[in-house]
């Protein structure tokens, strides 16, 4: 049976865009392939930013790991034997000032390892896997609008995602989410412009 592998990164609970967006995922998902879900979110994991002791073990031998070594890298090997074991891997994120919340990109620095995702030559190791990034933001950044070029967000994480192995990358933009906050829109509502796109994701 595949395995989806789900990686929450919104501090918004219920009221998060990309949280709904990516249970919807989640339940299209197995209506479709009746598979295993794993969740992973990083609100709730003790996710430190990569320090020397986590380099050095990198680049060092596993046979040659100092105590604190080991340590550092004990949340790196559980996040990377969650991904290497996943067969489709969605992102739920916001975009924060053009880019990616900064609890993400810490998980993208622990999963991208040396020897583990990644040769040493640069080749990505995590390889035949789909990955779907559902990505929510307070203005609108699709094809043709004014702000389009300013999603730094999407290029990112396909280009990462890429460096790893995974090409077969699919976005959906949930753009406008502002107007929920602003009373303009409701939450239902909103997703409810989304919710076709994310179906049709989670059956690719």
């Amino acid at each position: 049976m595949p395995t989806l592998l789900a990686i929450q990164s919104s501090p918004r609970g219920d009221r998060s865009v990309s949280r709904n967006l990516a249970a919807k995922f989640i339940e299209d998902w197995k209506a479709q392939y009746g598979g295993t879900v794993v969740v992973r979110d990083l609100m709730k994991t003790q996710l430190p930013f990569v320090d020397l002791p986590w380099i050095a073990g990198a680049y060092t031998p596993a046979e040659q790991h100092s105590p604190e070594m080991k340590e550092a890298l004990q949340i790196s090997n559980e996040l990377t034997a969650e991904l290497l074991a996943a067969d489709h891997i969605v992102i739920g994120t916001a975009m924060y000032n053009f880019s990616i919340p900064a609890i993400l990109k810490a998980y993208i620095d622990h999963i991208v390892r040396i020897g583990v995702t990644v040769t040493p030559n640069y080749e990505g190791l995590v390889k035949g896997k789909k990955a779907t990034i559902l990505l929510a933001s307070g203005g609108l950044y699709t094809p043709g609008a004014h702000a389009e070029s300013y999603n730094v967000a999407t290029s990112y994480l396909k280009q990462i995602l890429g460096f790893i192995g995974i090409t077969d990358v699919s976005v959906v933009l949930a753009g406008g989410t502002a107007a929920v906050d602003r009373g303009q829109a409701t939450l239902p509502e909103l997703l409810g412009q989304f919710e076709p796109a994310v179906a049709q994701a989670a059956k690719a």
